[in-house]
């Protein structure tokens, strides 16, 4: 599930987003992050020096945590992946290290908010596998816009409340409830929460795309 927009912050299908301030974590876990985030993003180490004038050495030793980043270092990283800053540093103090790897506690999700009134949580414990799962909710009206968008790979839903109306191809869906869906994501599609109550959706998603 990916939206365009031209908010705060723009990345390819992704709308501007403002996140929860977090604790911090050490230089490994944030090289980590910022390795899988890049990668989710099909973005190069070479591609991410030219988009911050980091070295590639240098980002490579972030990554691998054997270098920690300045503050413009992060912020500059941040910007060229479409995050804010604290995406790194999710409630890092919160999290059980012997679980942090699978586990994601209900107080604990990275969470997208966008300018359309839909925010994202993402449930996933990290971007390195081969599927993401997402919580989205969509406050009445609010939508991914008014033109279809394509990108690589398949994703599939379940309505867990209110109503979502989806459009794949040319043709329109009104899922409640209970009503599930799944299609390949280099189809047009949209989608749109035409009912006066907050709509709630999980999406799995593969590739990971956030």
């Amino acid at each position: 599930m990916k939206m365009l927009s031209n908010a705060i912050l723009v990345t390819p299908g992704r709308e501007g987003r403002v996140l929860r301030p977090a604790a911090s974590q050490p230089p490994d876990q944030v090289g980590g992050e910022i390795r899988d985030l890049r990668k989710s993003r099909r973005i190069t180490i070479k591609q991410l020096s030219q988009m911050t004038g980091l070295s590639i050495g240098h980002l490579s030793e972030i990554e691998r945590g054997i270098a920690s980043p300045s503050i413009k270092a992060l912020h500059d990283i941040a910007a060229a992946l479409g995050v804010n800053i604290s995406w790194f540093f999710h409630n890092a103090d919160a999290v059980d290290q012997a679980e942090r790897d699978v586990i994601v506690r209900s107080g604990n999700r990275r969470t997208l908010n966008f300018s359309s009134g839909i925010t994202d949580e993402l449930l996933s414990a990290n971007l390195r596998g081969s599927l993401e799962l997402l919580m989205s909710r969509f406050e009445p009206g609010s939508s991914s816009g008014a033109e279809p968008y394509t990108h690589s790979g398949e994703e599939a839903g379940i309505v867990m409340q209110g109503m979502l109306e989806l459009w794949v191809g040319d043709r329109k869906y009104v899922l409640s409830d209970g009503d599930s869906f799944s299609f390949q994501s280099t189809l047009p599609h949209r989608y749109f929460n035409p009912g006066d109550v907050e709509a709630v959706v999980i999406w799995a998603i593969t590739p990971p795309s956030y």
